[in-house]
């Protein structure tokens, strides 16, 4: 059975006071996002403003507007943070799919800190690439959207490209200082802070439909319920745990008994977490920004043209895709941070056992049995919250911001960086109590 686990209510501002070095940690990585959010508001160098309002308004009813939404705003606006994270986000989904497939790359992956340190180095050569090619083909596309640029040229094109890896280069360095001297994962936070930075425009906007009778008050009131009934099911999956029951025989050193105690293996119910929408939405991205760009113009073809309609948002092309990547990324990613065979290993060689299961690989395929049952309901629960609100309000101008995969992403970064914040409290709390005692035994 599934049991929801409670958070610590003994963790509060006052805690957070006392501990300086937490302290430290969210002043970086509040002031790194400011960065961020100041970077999504710096345009690119010859680019009329008002004439790609008018272009990308056109836009924003597939997956190019979904792009824009993990950009916080940023490709709208066409700012030098338009790329976003994104490439980089491509370049580990390649990475990790090519150690599982090259040797090379798989003996790399077993040699520790120093291999993990050179496939990181391959990652952003690959984003690098990948920077290059999307800057360039947007650099394109804007130069053909009518009178979007002020100088087309060969300058233009340069400068764009530079630009726009460039911005992806520095927020792929602000994500790992985040993560290195900050709180929480710094990929997942970038993109969390674009999207929450732009739900008060949002909501700002559904709201003047409303009063202008675009949208009816009860549609709104109804897609509200529905927002909010989306993130009471998220926290509830996010925080239910499926318990295996582990235990130790007794050991008697002596005069002494240790050991007997039974423990429990926690096993997350969606063991990947957010990665699988955020990398289906990544690879969905990736070659279909451009034609949006490209398709819509009076110069694009006819094939690119259909393309765009039948992935445009809600559409039956774009959910089957969507939905395979999702089930293929939890299934992916859940076989890479958790291995039955390891964990099995680990407990045999510390005595430890599940009650009515054999040590080894008896253990390990039960594991396995367990956690292949888990993925498929993680999977279905990841598919449902991502593809369902999509689908409703697809025929209804609701902003992305207020769909299932914003949801999803918004919540579980959430969650974790508070996750996060509680064992760095709960760290400071251990080093006061050992500092006292230390104090108590000097003056004995």
């Amino acid at each position: 059975m599934a049991q929801s686990t409670q958070a610590n209510p003994g963790f509060g501002l006052g805690a957070i006071a006392k501990a300086d070095d937490l302290k430290k940690r969210l002043l970086f990585t509040v002031g790194a996002l400011i960065i961020y959010r100041l970077g999504t508001f710096i345009p690119l160098p010859g680019i009329d403003p008002v004439a790609l309002s008018e272009v990308f308004g056109q836009q924003t009813t597939g997956i190019l507007g979904m792009f824009d939404m993990f950009s916080g705003g940023a490709l709208g606006r066409m700012t030098i943070f338009a790329l976003n994270i994104m490439p980089y986000i491509t370049a580990s989904i390649i990475m990790q799919l090519m150690t599982a497939i090259v040797p090379t790359l798989e003996t790399l992956k077993k040699d520790g800190e120093a291999g993990r340190k050179q496939i990181n180095q391959y990652t952003r050569y690959l984003t690098v690439l990948l920077a290059t090619v999307q800057g360039y083909g947007i650099a394109v596309a804007l130069e053909s959207a009518g009178t979007v640029v002020t100088e087309p040229g060969l300058f233009f094109r340069l400068t764009t490209v530079v630009t726009l890896v460039g911005g992806t280069l520095f927020l792929m360095w602000l994500g790992e200082q985040i993560t290195a001297r900050g709180v929480g994962n710094g990929i997942s936070l970038i993109i969390f802070s674009g999207i929450v930075a732009e739900v008060p425009s949002a909501l700002a906007g559904t709201l003047e439909l409303g009063r202008t009778g675009a949208l009816s008050a009860f549609l709104i009131v109804a897609v509200f319920l529905m927002a909010i009934a989306v993130i009471a099911f998220i926290v509830f999956i996010e925080r239910s745990l499926r318990k295996i029951l582990v235990q130790y025989p007794k050991r008697q050193h002596g005069n002494k008994v240790f050991g007997g105690e039974a423990q429990h293996l926690p096993l997350k119910i969606n063991v990947p977490g957010v990665i699988p929408p955020i990398f289906a939405s990544s690879l969905l991205l990736m070659p279909i920004s451009i034609i949006n760009l490209t398709g819509g113009q009076s110069g694009g073809a006819d094939w690119l043209v259909a393309l765009n309609a039948m992935l445009g948002r809600g559409q039956p092309l774009y959910l089957a895709i969507y939905i395979g990547l999702i089930v293929f990324f939890a299934f992916f990613y859940t076989a890479i941070v958790f291995n039955p065979e390891d964990t099995a290993e680990n407990l045999r060689r510390n005595g430890g056992y599940i009650p009515g299961i054999r040590p080894g690989q008896p253990t390990a395929d039960y594991l396995d049995y367990i956690l292949t049952r888990l993925t498929v309901l993680g999977a279905a629960y990841l598919s449902a919250v991502c593809i369902l609100p999509e689908i409703l309000i697809s025929n209804y101008a609701i902003p992305f911001y207020f769909g299932g995969t914003s949801l999803l992403i918004v919540v579980t970064v959430t969650l974790d960086t508070v996750s996060q914040i509680q064992s760095h409290l709960m760290a400071h709390q251990y080093e006061g109590l050992i500092k006292k005692s230390r104090l108590k035994g000097r003056n004995r």
